[in-house]
């Protein structure tokens, strides 16, 4: 049995099978509701239920707050439809372009930036090239139906190989692979592209970057699409960290900051010793933001990694520095341990 999701305003329709969430049907039918994490957690696919009946499966409470659900907003990624239904829901344009693919990919080199942090050099096959927008993420497929996703941290322009940034989480099913027992020539299972954080590049509105920690993958991969196609949009990327060293590639960042146009990078340490005779900003990285930029009207801001760093910012710069809430675009880099709190 199959159901008809109906999504306003556009009139798009799609089918979903029994038992198949409102996202991942229309996924796969090339609609572009707009998702992140994919798992309840992010609430970036919220929407509304205007007809119909659904049941919403595992989701975190300050995704969908109970009297938010009982005003009949839904999340597609863990909303299964029990009827035909409408929904309201701002499409992603361009989603849709690439088509979700599974394919076996080979590691070529593994770099460790960082005391926790890998970066994870893949090959696809012979002839073939993952197509994807600068920003999405791949989802590799492990043992027991198990996922994790990670975004790509370049350009789909940029470099011969599919590179990911993987910090180490201990006791995680994947990243303790990759720092211990993974080695070059191994074969792994993805599928990708995914998501819809990826540059809207029909503004020329200037842009704030924002990334902590890992988060920094996607935003190196859109610093490199905005190079590549000459884009003359002022950027000012924030990146933030605990220590300098989880600022893995400020080199990179200060060699931006040097040669592209309209470049800025401001580097944000939140718990900097005395031995790493840090001289540069302190603080929250978002507040940094908010220090230099205290009206964000007629800005764009792409923010990237740890949940309660883009939750804070999203909160903040539309209610402090009076960010259009549809100008902010995020991917929210959820963890197990994210997921189980």
């Amino acid at each position: 049995m199959s159901f008809q999701i109906t999504v306003q305003p556009s009139g798009r329709q799609f089918s979903c099978d029994e038992g198949e969430t409102i996202l991942t049907a229309a996924i796969r039918a090339g609609v572009g509701l707009p998702y992140g994490c994919k798992n309840g957690a992010c609430s970036s696919c919220k929407g509304k239920l205007l007809e119909g009946d659904i049941s919403h499966g595992a989701h975190q409470e300050k995704a969908l707050p109970v009297k938010e659900e009982q005003l009949g907003f839904a999340l597609f990624c863990c909303a299964t439809p029990h009827s035909d239904v409408t929904i309201e829901a701002r499409e992603v344009a361009g989603i849709g372009e690439f088509p979700v693919r599974k394919m076996p990919t080979r590691v070529v080199k593994l770099d460790k930036v960082a005391d926790d942090v890998i970066v994870l050099s893949l090959q696809l096959p012979a002839n073939e090239r993952l197509q994807y927008l600068a920003g999405q993420y791949v989802e590799f497929m492990l043992r027991d139906g198990k996922r994790r996703s990670y975004s790509m941290a370049n350009a789909p322009y940029k470099d011969e190989y599919l590179t990911l940034h993987i910090r180490h989480m201990p006791g995680g099913l994947f990243t303790d692979q990759v720092f211990t027992t993974m080695k070059e020539r191994d074969i792994l299972r993805l599928e990708g592209p995914l998501g819809t954080f990826f540059l809207r590049e029909d503004s020329d509105k200037p842009m704030v970057l924002l990334a902590s920690g890992t988060g920094f993958a996607p935003i190196k991969a859109l610093v490199e699409q905005c190079a590549h196609t000459g884009s003359q949009r002022p950027i000012t990327l924030y990146w933030g960290g605990r220590r300098p060293q989880d600022l893995y590639m400020m080199a990179l960042c200060e060699e931006w900051a040097a040669t592209l146009p309209d470049f800025t990078f401001v580097p944000v340490i939140s718990n900097a010793q005395p031995e790493d005779q840090w001289q540069g900003r302190n603080g929250f990285v978002h507040q940094a933001v908010i220090d230099d930029l205290p009206d964000l009207s007629a800005y764009q801001v792409y923010a990237c990694g740890a949940p309660v760093v883009v939750e804070s910012a999203q909160r903040d710069f539309v209610a402090l520095c009076k960010l259009p809430a549809e100008e902010f675009y995020a991917d929210s880099f959820t963890s197990e341990a994210d997921l189980a709190s």
